[in-house]
């Protein structure tokens, strides 16, 4: 297990960088809650810059995703209404899903752009306030898969869907947070058949971000234990990370037992360094260094990965304006 003391952090001053995102460049981007919502962007040298959103209303953007010239999609997770924006480099906004099947979407959570240029948008729950639904039993998360303009359901009754991944071999896995497991699917020709379950989490483990690794596995985040546990192409899992407080865990676990956690369980930042762990992005030249986003912390954790990652589809996407970030000396 990786020792906390071998812990570094990057940035500053971030609001809720919920969803990191790591580029060959080696930038590093963070969706941020301060005033309007937008990015922050962190330079190579630590420096952070601020890109706020020009909308009318407050974006909250939960997971983010980097597309090709350097602009964004942003999963909105508002109180009520979710979506998923675009957003340029100079913070200009534009909506590209409001709406399915003639109804609002709900508070949305992470949207994954993959190498054919699809996007893929989790919805976790239908239930208002989501808190209500961090249940053993959810149900309501689904899917949504945006391709050639056209957007549709291709997944649902999840038990509060969260980070997704699609792997080299055509298969998508999504993490299903409070059913406290990853579902696969096979994917063909944007459709999704033969779901399965390839991971179930013991106590106290509520699997929020995932991330592929080079050897075929995929390291998954826990928040509220403050967990990285990687799971090999076996199915055999490793924890490689932890700095978990054993009488909050044990608190959160006797309400999810109970069917009534809550936001006090995830509200509060328990460990001794980490902040409710909530993503992991691959870094560095090799991919390999581990850098994770969290829920309640103001600046990103780091550490040198056990097994090196899958380069992502935005790894080498060209940036435009965005290039401008990386010399950028620290402030």
């Amino acid at each position: 297990m990786v020792p906390l003391a071998a812990l570094s952090f990057l940035g500053s001053g971030l609001q809720r960088p919920e969803c990191a995102l790591a580029h060959a460049s080696g930038l590093l981007f963070a969706p941020d809650w301060a005033g309007n919502g937008g990015i922050a962007v962190i330079a190579p040298s630590g420096r952070v810059t601020k890109i706020e959103a020009r909308w009318p209303e407050p974006l909250r953007p939960n997971g983010i995703a980097l597309e090709p010239g350097g602009t964004f999609v942003l999963a909105h997770l508002g109180a009520e209404a979710g979506g998923l924006f675009r957003m340029d480099c100079e913070g200009n906004v534009e909506p590209v899903l409001t709406e399915l099947e003639g109804r609002p979407l709900p508070p949305s959570n992470f949207p994954l752009l993959d190498g054919e240029g699809r996007i893929w948008l989790t919805v976790s729950t239908t239930i208002v306030p989501r808190a209500a639904d961090y249940r053993k039993g959810a149900k309501t998360g689904f899917i949504v898969l945006i391709e050639k303009g056209r957007a549709r359901i291709v997944a649902d009754g999840l038990g509060y869907a969260n980070e997704c991944a699609v792997t080299e071999g055509g298969t998508l896995l999504v993490n299903e947070t409070f059913a406290r497991r990853t579902a696969a699917f096979d994917l063909s020709k944007g459709a999704l058949t033969n779901r399965r379950t390839i991971a179930a989490y013991g106590p106290g483990t509520y699997p929020d971000g995932l991330a592929l690794d080079a050897e075929g596995g995929f390291a998954i985040t826990s928040i509220v234990s403050n967990r990285v546990i990687r799971v090999a192409p076996s199915g055999e899992q490793e924890t490689w990370l932890e700095d978990a407080d054993p009488e909050h865990v044990a608190w959160a676990e006797a309400a999810w037992e109970a069917d009534e956690l809550g936001r006090p369980h995830l509200d509060k930042a328990a460990g001794r360094l980490l902040r409710n762990v909530s993503n992991l992005a691959f870094a560095g030249e090799g991919l390999d260094k581990a850098v994770l986003g969290c829920l309640l912390g103001d600046r990103l954790a780091t550490f040198e990965s056990p097994v090196p990652g899958l380069a992502p589809a935005h790894w080498r996407a060209e940036l435009g304006p965005l290039a401008r970030f990386i010399g950028e000396e620290r402030a």
